[in-house]
């Protein structure tokens, strides 16, 4: 069996379920009632870099409780974290509040993607109560099949030219930290959170073109496989549609546009955006969220 001795960020893997002994950095918050949903999904969290929005997810993960949890790949950057070290006690927390789960009942699944890819040799082991699974599939509370994977196995350019991921990694780092920049500006003129790269990717004719051909595939190998649907991350494009009968679904990413995909307990299917959440949450109104995101 293939082993690894240390995570990117100095963690013994099997040592992992210590972070739930000791308190976090940024203590859980008293929520009195906390949302319940049947089964969350969140992907593309990129601990490890400063793109990574964990105040944000910790608020989520403070507010949102499940009988299940999925997390689809890309949780920690390892590509990020070969290159530079860069991991904040916050980064810790969301893996503390992760494990804590674990150990309080709630099922955890982890499906690796490319930039975590290092915990695939793990596939069929569970660590800390978190079952690590190449792919995985769900079923419903209404009795529908969904296949969970992270969705770069259908990426030709991940797959065939690694340079060029990397090339673009490093282009989405630098439109990464000008989106810090400019919701530096927005908390300082109290206006809610907004994705600059998110913005971008809507605006270029062939990133819109890109998404649309990895979902239409991603659905396709769900319909070979004969199940209802599929749900995937990799792409940072939250979403849910049919697509030639199969259900598909793509819980986004946590950091640009800071989306999980919930099911409710009885098996219908929700995105939540939870820079909207957290602004209504504030008093703003429904209206005015919708309004002062697109500004």
């Amino acid at each position: 069996m293939a082993t690894i001795t240390r995570l990117p960020f100095g963690a013994d893997i099997n040592d992992l379920a210590d972070f739930t002994r000791s308190a976090p950095s940024i203590p859980e918050k008293a929520v009195t009632q906390r949302r319940q949903y049947r089964t969350v999904w969140i992907s593309d969290v990129h601990l490890g870099t400063r793109g990574c929005n964990a105040e944000m997810l910790i608020d989520f993960l403070d507010h949102v409780d499940s009988e299940t949890m999925y997390l689809v790949g890309d949780i920690i950057d390892g590509w990020r974290l070969k290159k530079k070290f860069y991991w904040p006690a916050a980064h810790n927390d969301i893996v503390w509040r992760i494990l804590k789960r674990a150990r309080r009942g709630t099922r955890i699944v982890y499906v690796p993607g490319n930039h975590d890819e290092m915990f695939r040799q793990f596939t069929g082991l569970n660590f800390g109560g978190v079952e690590i699974k190449r792919q995985a599939i769900h079923e419903t509370a209404d009795g529908r099949r969904l296949l969970v994977l992270h969705g770069d196995e259908f990426d030709a350019i991940t797959l065939s030219h690694r340079w060029l991921a990397h090339l673009g990694d490093a282009a989405y780092t630098f439109m990464m930290a000008l989106n810090r920049w400019v919701n530096t500006y927005r908390r300082w003129a109290n206006l809610p959170y907004w994705s600059l790269s998110k913005h971008a990717k809507k605006k270029v004719k062939n990133a819109v073109e890109f998404i649309s051909n990895f979902e239409e595939i991603v659905a396709r190998e769900a319909g070979t496989r004969g199940v209802d649907g599929v749900i995937a991350g990799h792409i940072h494009t939250a979403d849910a549609r049919m697509i030639d009968g199969i259900e598909y679904y793509n819980d986004g990413d946590w950091v640009e546009g800071c989306t999980a995909l919930v099911e409710h307990f009885d098996g219908r299917m929700e995105i939540l955006h939870w820079a909207d959440e957290m602004a209504l949450r504030d008093g703003v109104p429904p209206p005015m969220v919708e309004t002062l995101a697109a500004a």
